[in-house]
């Protein structure tokens, strides 16, 4: 478990996490307004987004069925009967002067997800509720030096908060937490989860105890958008609070903000309660009602989800518990290796694909969806490998080749070994010859062999396999020379 050392012993760490994640959809909550990313400033802004006068929001039912199917997706409840309510706050780039929101009838209510620890254990997190809301717009302190723009492109696009319960223990764990709803979302199709972009983004709820004692004081850090951010900001605020704990002081409950360049939270308002907010039901929406049949065609329709895949090839394509949760990370990665996968080796296929394309792709600096080899060529080369045209280490070679030629290459694995003649050795009167001519070259080092220097045998395959250009079937090789060492 994650302490803090203090003057005073150590004390433990207890968040929550608040993941608000941009629902993909082709417009707003409310309006018709697009939602693409990158539009020159206040063009994807409708009439309802201004909050001009006279003008009603409109639910956006495409909306409402991506928070389902993320609800089902996060095994949580379905709330068939939800209330839009309205959250008064000011902020310069929220025309309204509030945020439509929902607060004590939310969408989707409790629920929970598996996460992955570093020990190589699991641990589950609840799930609070998940709640649609609006956005609010962009205030741009840069464009000018003496005042501020707003951007109001944001302001109404679909947002999904998803609040977990204190079930968080450490910066690894938090990570852990928000790479799984990452993943959970990609899946769905329900949120891009760009971090960079702000599609996805958390605020950490940090209170700090002595151990199993009572909840201390939470500070909120918000919008918080790396997943190294994260951590960072829960290590710089959990000591903060131990400090002024140790100290005889008091911590106040606020919302503070992370200055990556500063490595440091800081301050930023005291921490309001929901009744400050001044929540009240929404008077231009009417309760959100759902049937059962909606959300079971929903249901219905849902993908494997990373857990279950994960299970799947673990408990039928017999893989490791690492490799199958470095495979079900992404729904890119799952795509990819049941793509190359088909009729051909698991294990085999896995071992290609986390080891060697990952590991090309990831020195690189490329994302698999840039991948110069495409699943049916990384497939034909294990074909190559499985009925033992090439060897293990020839294929290594050839996969370089390939990956250099890109995707528009017309040449696959089998027409760069048919041009190069790579093709393996499996012939045992060849490797036979080879292996005495290398025990004739090296005399000496066949007499100490005899002589009970056992170790030299790796000495030999490689000498066969060289002399052999790497041709040489490795497992004859292995008996021819075990058979030719003894004999004499």
């Amino acid at each position: 478990m994650y302490r803090v050392k203090g003057q005073t012993g150590e004390w433990e760490v207890v968040m929550g996490l608040e993941i608000h994640a941009q629902v993909i959809s082709n417009s707003k909550l409310f309006s018709g307004a697009p939602t693409s990313f990158g539009a020159a400033p206040n063009d994807n802004v409708a009439l309802v987004d201004a909050a001009m006068p006279g003008m009603l929001p409109v639910l956006n039912e495409a909306c409402v069925r991506q928070a389902v199917r993320t609800g089902l997706g996060l095994n949580a409840e379905i709330n068939l009967t939800s209330i839009f309510e309205r959250k008064n706050y000011f902020y310069p780039d929220l025309p309204q002067g509030y945020q439509i929101s929902q607060f004590q009838f939310p969408i989707v209510g409790k629920g929970k997800i598996s996460i992955d620890l570093l020990d190589g254990g699991t641990k589950d997190i609840g799930i609070t509720r998940l709640h649609l809301e609006q956005d609010a717009g962009k205030s741009l302190h840069d464009q000018h030096p003496q005042k501020t723009f707003v951007d109001l492109n944001r302001a109404g696009v679909a947002l999904m908060e998803i609040v977990s319960e204190p079930d968080i223990s450490s910066p690894e764990e938090a990570s852990a937490y928000v790479k799984k709803v990452r993943s959970i979302l990609r899946y769905l199709g329900t949120c891009d989860g760009n971090m960079e972009e702000g599609n996805l983004r958390a605020d950490v709820n940090i209170s700090v105890r002595k151990p199993s004692g009572p909840l201390g004081t939470r500070c909120e850090v918000k919008n918080v958008n790396s997943l190294r951010f994260i951590m960072q900001a829960i290590e710089y605020e959990a000591a903060r609070q131990v400090e002024i704990l140790e100290s005889g002081g008091q911590i106040t409950q606020e919302t503070r903000l992370w200055d990556a360049a500063k490595g440091e939270t800081r301050a930023l308002r005291s921490k309001e309660e929901a009744h400050d907010y001044r929540y009240f039901p929404d008077p231009d929406l009417l309760p959100l009602v759902l049937t059962e049949a909606y959300v079971d065609n929903l249901r219905k329709d849902l993908i494997e989800l990373p857990d279950h895949k994960k299970a799947r090839y673990q408990d039928v394509l017999g893989l490791s518990a690492y490799d199958a949760a470095v495979l079900t990370a992404e729904k890119a990665r799952a795509d990819y290796f049941e793509a190359a996968c088909y009729d051909r080796d698991p294990k085999l296929t896995a071992s290609w694909v986390i080891n060697e394309l990952l590991g090309a792709l990831n020195k690189s600096g490329l994302d698999l969806d840039q991948s110069p080899v495409a699943p049916a060529a990384l497939g034909e080369l294990i074909d190559l490998i499985s009925d033992q045209t090439i060897s293990g280490k020839i294929a290594k070679d050839v996969f370089a080749e390939m990956l250099e030629s890109g995707p528009g290459s017309k040449r696959g694995a089998r027409d760069i070994v048919a041009a190069k003649g790579l093709q393996q050795i499996t012939d045992p009167a060849a490797i036979d010859k080879i292996v005495a001519e290398v025990m004739t070259a090296n005399a000496d080092k066949v007499a100490e062999y005899r002589s009970g220097k056992d170790k030299l045998f790796g000495f030999f395959v490689g000498q066969v396999l060289k002399a052999s250009a790497g041709k040489a079937n490795p497992d004859l090789v292995n008996s021819i020379l075990k058979k030719q060492l003894q004999n004499g």
